[in-house]
């Protein structure tokens, strides 16, 4: 059945230019960051959908008042297999990034372009060509008129790129009942070259700003004020001790195998050079390994804070614009060992459960208990300009997902 299947999916390679073409033309990028959302994209994938075999296409709208027509759309289509109480989910995202610096295209981001094995346009592999892979896998099923053991479904999300607020996070707070307790989740959307990585656990999240208060006053007066300029480096460099605090090792995650801590984004503080700051705000970037509480790491970062307060008689305010912890994939579940035998048979290579330092809609799932694997086969393209995705790696991720739906009972 799977040789019927791989030989079938290897006729649409023309398939997968007409989708990523069509898909590219829609700029599916958030309102939040100047576009009109997923809604003509959906209409396009849905104009599709609702031609194939599917037995249930249905689409969660969330409500964004910055949106075209006020909502972020979410599709669901359902190929039932033999046991409906069980669900394979392929869940991609629809929105886009910004095509950033034009001038650093060599194309139209939003025209796609097709050089050999490539496709060039915005979107073309974060996250099309997972979604592109992840269709083919079931149309295959359906041209070949093969049931799988379980459902078959597809998720396409709004809002991954800047936060799922109206995507996969909405969708499990508000409609949760979509999903079922025995349900597992292969989500195309992080790889490597190689199509080694099997991706089943992430460093917990923990963005934290720092605001540090002084007193401002003349350059030449410093006598006269409090730099809080001087009191936030101190602070910087003292936070490097969290690096000795929090020193574990996991060999799962690589080549980051230990938790960082990292200062990253500065504010304005004044705009001349002959005035000492009273305010001075700094960030710090956490990626805490799993086996560490992101309250432990606050609670080590409010006693550094209060040491700097103490040396330089300041205020140091401490506030999280994120603060996440992530539950790890089981690396015995079902999902994990079919994927892995998948990619092996399919790629002829070594894959191996990794960990990474990055986020993804993975973490959503995995802390609502739903084992996730993140997986495909990519070149690494996403949010560059001149991105592109590979038709071969998009076929053969398809062969990939149709052999875990086989397998999956």
């Amino acid at each position: 059945m799977e040789k019927e299947l791989f030989k079938k999916i290897d006729t649409y390679k023309q398939t997968v230019i007409d989708l990523q073409t069509n898909m590219i033309a829609c700029p599916a990028v958030s309102p939040h960051q100047g576009g009109k959302g997923e809604n003509a994209k959906a209409a396009y994938l849905l104009s599709v959908l609702k031609k194939m075999k599917f037995d249930e296409v249905y689409v969660i709208n969330i409500k964004d008042s910055k949106a075209q027509d006020g909502v972020r759309p979410n599709i669901v289509a359902k190929y039932y297999g033999e046991n409906k109480q069980k669900t394979l989910w392929v869940m991609a995202h629809m929105d886009v990034v910004p095509p950033g610096d034009l001038a650093l295209w060599k194309t139209d981001p939003f025209k796609a372009v097709v050089k050999g094995d490539k496709i060039y346009g915005r979107g073309s592999e974060d996250n099309q060509q997972g979604l592109v892979s992840g269709l083919l896998a079931v149309k295959a099923m359906m041209d070949c008129n093969v049931r799988p053991p379980c459902t078959y479904a597809l998720l396409l999300n709004a809002d991954e790129e800047i936060g799922s607020t109206y995507g996969i996070d909405a969708i499990l707070k508000k409609h949760g009942k979509t999903f079922g307790k025995n349900d597992a989740f292969l989500v195309p959307d992080g790889g490597n070259p190689e199509g080694t990585m099997v991706e089943i656990a992430e460093k917990n999240m923990l963005w934290v700003k720092f605001t540090v208060f002084g007193r401002q006053t003349h350059a030449s007066t410093p006598h006269s004020g409090n730099n809080a300029h001087r009191a936030s480096a101190h602070l910087v460099v003292k936070l490097g001790d969290l690096y000795k605090k929090f020193n574990k090792k996991d060999k799962l995650f690589a080549p980051e195998s230990t938790s960082t801590f990292e200062p990253t984004k500065r504010e304005a503080n004044v705009p001349n050079v002959n005035t000492i700051p009273g305010t001075d705000v700094f960030y710090l970037d956490c990626r805490v390994l799993p086996c560490y509480k992101n309250a432990d790491v606050l609670a080590e970062i409010a006693k550094i804070a209060k040491s700097i307060e103490k040396q330089f008689k300041v205020k140091v305010k401490v506030e999280t614009p994120i603060n996440e912890n992530s539950k790890p994939t089981d690396k015995n579940a079902a999902v994990v060992k079919l994927t892995q035998a998948a990619v092996k048979a399919v790629y002829k290579n070594a894959p191996r459960p990794m960990g990474v330092g990055g986020g993804t809609v993975g973490a959503y799932l995995r802390n609502q208990g739903y084992p996730a694997v993140v997986y495909s086969k990519l070149d690494d393209m996403a949010h560059q300009p001149n991105e592109y995705s590979s038709i071969k790696n998009t076929l053969g991720d398809a062969k990939v997902f149709a052999l875990i739906a086989l397998n999956f009972k």
